[in-house]
């Protein structure tokens, strides 16, 4: 019975690329060498790099269009900051322009006078930091309020310069009343690792100061001074700190400009890496396909076709840098990633010439090289770069420019590897034809003539075949793979281990995924050794207790004068105070303030002329209830509050606040949105898992219609798409183990799994298909025979194209190795373990589209039989390349036959 098959494209495609053989191997220069200057001519395209340079956190970091962005726009045209008068850091729309220090005491308490002397000297001596070039001083670019800079911290407000009246301070916490300034000051982002008295709010001791120095960004001109000076405290500071030699306390420091000043600092660390890698590449490429024998040795073939890869990124980021699409930090992984595609590719071109016959003109070699290899190769690079294209669908900026870029420069390596690379491997094969030396190029002696050294022998004598088969000498290890590995494998206790194995693996996964963490730690973003580290670890250990202090907007214009609007507004926040993530005590409300003033006042708040005419009555209990009103012609358009967050200490606290207070918000009676500076990163939360699973869905669907019309077997199909689905459930879930985030970076290398998760798995079935095997194991034993050592040296060679990322100090590129890693590893294992033993399992997984007819029936067949003498012989006819229907008869009795196969027109 014939079989169905889907394979529509795979004839078509194999008779192109041999023709596409035969006339590079007739015209192998224009192919070389056109390729090349394409390449120097795009190439061009790095003169717009320093324009296309775009390592915004926020831009690059955040989901576009996320919510936390339409927020922000919503305060900034109702709120309008006032840096230099009345200034607020609770009121700001972003994270200010600032320089941070937290001291922690060496001892057990930092509140002594020894500590806050030294406090006081730090403190003097950032005051007095002058920004050289413009000769600015903190006083010229402080952010202020009524007149005077903003304290960095209440507290040192409270000493007045006087360190020993620390000592007799009344401290209460977190809420603070210095006696010579109005209102209350929170000190839950001032004072860390506070021990409270017993039963009381007074602070016994605390571990940790923090200091704020805010500057102002009112328009550009205040931008500029305040980066200025910031830049000046940078280069400052840690000298200074080395100098004092502090004895009490121990500083960190941090500013505004920090974190993206040492984002943008990774890209240098990792670009003497990528000569490290070349060189890798280039030392095992040379290796694994070096054969002692002087003709058909295939060092300057491997050499070349990492020299072509590296052309083909030349080319494609060239031609996107023309084009203006934005380079990004993560790009400057791709580089790394493409040198281990196109050598893989490479290994496949070379092992398909190896099975051509040395006999043959170049041209005929150069056809059969293509009509194998270069339909494998065009499977894989289809799905790979199509599952980059499909990462394009994504919110986040960094992933969409990895991604154009990445599928991009796959593209332009599989058409170098097709033209220039198989250019010169048609080169090599008229210089391997012609007998020559792979060094001088003269001819040499295939059989050493007698009395000849053996040195002159191993070096100057060349060019030896199997005299059995006629293609070249085979390797030791596709011997290795068809004689032992292979027969062990399709052991039936061997396959029983590897089911057993397989079901531990996927178990492991999926645990894994369950354990799973989301969202980016911004500190990642920095090197190892940077400042920002320590700095992020002391905010992390004595001020984590009091989380973002988030805005609640009223959104549309409202009656406040109606008491049931008033009640509704009340409801609302008491339904955020009781979530438990929000401290209720610690609610500020100009509304709330403005009925409690009102009754001793004999104000009634119910008539819109009384409530709107009176409101000036808040600026004498906070000038900056002001700010929060936003009143046109006599109506009151938006408004805010403020609420405290408290215990929002790891990324699952992240998540599970902003969400919750967003459903309360939602479920309100009047329209309210919630709004922190921080929710711009903590939207990643909100999109993260469903892009990804949104990609990797659709990604294998894709991946499954092409493999449907490249592969002759349905069924074999679909276990190249259950392979990609197993690869991603084990790289996610192995990449907790690792301790590696769900992130935006991550999600980058899980698109990456999609694509490479294809390339073995489709490799080795496609071979399996097309063996001509008689039975499921002698075809699995053919795959791994052919492309075993093919697939090895793909996964190595892209294992080091990203090694030298492990020893980068990046969070950024260490991240891309760990799932690089995982990733070429697990597809190593179901490449050459899992999906052969599971092919085996189902022994209509072949190309069994022949048309059988028996013995009986075939005239043909009959006659062959007659004419046979001696014992009975079984009968194939076996179609070769050229379509040619050729009868054998073996005299050797390998099983049963009861058919002789005539091929059919339509098999490839």
């Amino acid at each position: 019975m014939p079989t169905c098959r889907t394979n529509c494209l795979a004839r078509p495609l194999s008779k192109g690329f041999g023709l596409l053989g035969a006339l590079i191997a007739r015209q192998p220069w224009w192919f070389l060498l056109v390729p090349v200057v394409l390449s120097a001519g795009l190439g061009a395209g790095f003169y717009f790099l320093p324009q296309r340079l775009s390592n915004d956190i926020e831009e690059q970091f955040t989901p576009v269009g996320g919510p936390a962005k339409s927020e922000r726009a919503f305060i900034i045209k109702h709120f309008p900051t006032n840096d230099s008068g009345l200034f607020s850091a609770q009121r700001l729309y972003t994270e200010g322009s600032y320089a941070s220090l937290v001291a922690v005491a060496k001892d057990k308490n930092i509140l002594t006078s020894a500590a806050f002397e030294e406090l006081l000297l730090l403190d003097q001596t950032v005051r007095d930091l002058r920004a050289t070039s413009m000769n600015l001083t903190f006083e010229r670019v402080c952010a202020r309020s009524m007149h005077s800079c903003v304290s960095p911290n209440p507290l040192l407000q409270a000493v007045s310069g006087n360190a020993s009246a620390i000592q007799s301070l009344n401290i209460t916490f977190p809420m603070f009343q210095e006696a010579s300034a109005p209102g209350r000051q929170f000190l839950g982002a001032a004072l860390g690792g506070v021990e409270l008295k017993p039963e009381s709010n007074l602070v016994e001791m605390a571990k940790a100061v923090r200091l704020v120095y805010s500057l102002r960004e009112d328009s550009p001109g205040d931008r500029e001074q305040s980066r200025e000076w910031l830049q000046s405290f940078l280069r400052t500071v840690p000298s200074t700190l080395k100098a004092f030699e502090f004895s009490e306390i121990e500083v960190t420091y941090f500013t505004s400009i920090s974190r993206q000043q040492e984002f943008e600092g990774n890209t240098k660390t990792v670009i003497p890496l990528f000569s490290i890698t070349y060189f890798l590449t280039i030392a095992f490429s040379i290796v694994s396909c070096l054969r002692f024998d002087c003709v058909r040795n295939k060092i300057w073939v491997a050499s070349f076709g990492v020299i072509s890869a590296g052309l083909a990124v030349l080319a494609s980021f060239g031609l996107l840098l023309m084009c203006g699409v934005p380079f990004v930090i993560t790009v400057a992984n791709s580089p790394f990633l493409i040198l281990g595609v196109g050598v893989d590719d490479m290994f496949i071109m070379i092992a398909g010439w190896q099975q051509t016959k040395v006999k043959d003109s170049v041209e005929d070699r150069m056809a059969h090289t293509y009509a194998d290899a270069a339909v494998s190769i065009t499977i894989t690079t289809l799905t790979t770069a199509l599952a980059f294209y499909i990462g394009i669908m994504t919110s986040f900026q960094s992933v969409k420019s990895f991604c154009i870029y990445t599928g991009t420069a796959i593209m332009f390596c599989y058409l170098f590897n097709i033209t220039c690379f198989g250019a010169f491997l048609a080169l090599n094969g008229k210089r391997e034809k012609s007998n020559r030396h792979w060094l001088s190029c003269k001819k040499v002696e295939e059989v050493p003539q007698a009395g000849r050294s053996s040195i002159y022998s191993a070096c100057c004598v060349g060019g030896s075949y199997d005299s059995t088969t006629g293609t070249e000498q085979e390797h030791p290890i596709p011997r290795f793979f068809k004689d032992f590995y292979g027969p062990f494998l399709t052991n039936v206790w061997t396959k029983v281990f590897v089911v057993v194995f397989y079901l531990g693996y996927l178990a492991c996964g999926i645990y894994g995924c369950l354990q799973t963490q989301e969202g980016i730690d911004l500190r990642n973003l920095a090197s190892d050794d940077s400042y920002v580290k320590p700095f992020y670890d002391h905010e992390d250990l004595f001020f984590s207790s009091y989380g973002p202090r988030v805005m609640v907007s009223v959104t549309e214009e409202i009656a406040y004068w109606d008491t049931s609007v008033r009640t509704n507004i009340r409801k609302c926040m008491d339904s955020f105070e009781n979530n438990s993530y929000i401290d209720k005590s610690l609610t500020e409300s100009w509304l709330s303030t403005y009925e409690l003033i009102s009754v001793p006042m004999s104000i009634d708040l119910d008539t819109k002329s009384t409530f709107i005419g009176n409101l000036s009555l808040l600026n004498g209990v906070n000038p900056n209830f002001m700010q929060d009103i936003d009143i046109k012609n006599g109506n009151i358009l938006a408004s805010r509050f403020f609420i405290q967050t408290v215990n929002v200490i790891t990324a699952v606290d992240e998540k599970t606040m902003l969400n919750q207070i967003r459903e309360l918000a939602k479920g309100c009676s009047v329209p309210v949105s919630v709004y922190h500076p921080a929710f711009i990163y903590f939207d990643q939360y909100v999109v993260i898992v469903d892009n990804t699973i949104q990609n990797v869905l659709i990604a294998t669907a894709v991946m499954l219609v092409i493999s449907l019309l490249l592969i002759p077997s349905p069924l074999c199909s679909l276990w190249v798409t259950l392979a990609i689905a197993s690869i991603i459930v084990g790289v996610t879930g192995y990449m907790a183990f690792w301790n590696v985030n769900l992130d935006s970076i991550s999600m980058i290398n899980l698109v990456i799994c999609i694509g490479f998760s294809v390339d073995f798995s489709a490799h080795i079935s496609y071979a399996f298909v097309s063996s001509k095997g008689s039975t499921p194991n002698q075809r699995a034993v053919d795959a791994l025979h052919i492309l075993g050592y093919p697939i090895i040296q793909g996964a190595v060679s892209t294992i080091l194209g990203v090694l030298a990322l492990s020893a980068a100090g990046s969070y950024i590129f260490r991240t891309f190795f760990k799932i690089m890693f995982l990733v070429i590893a697990f597809g190593l294992v179901h490449g050459i373990i899992f999906i052969p033993v599971f092919l085996t399992f189902f022994g209509m997984c072949n190309k069994s589209c022949d048309r059988g007819a028996t013995v009986k029936e075939s005239k043909k067949a009959q006659e062959m039989t007659d004419n046979c003498k001696g014992t009975p012989h079984d009968i194939y006819v076996v179609d070769n390349y050229n379509k040619k229907h050729d009868v054998v008869i073996y005299n050797k009795h390998v099983e049963p036959m009861q058919h002789i196969y005539f091929p059919d027109p339509d098999c490839p």
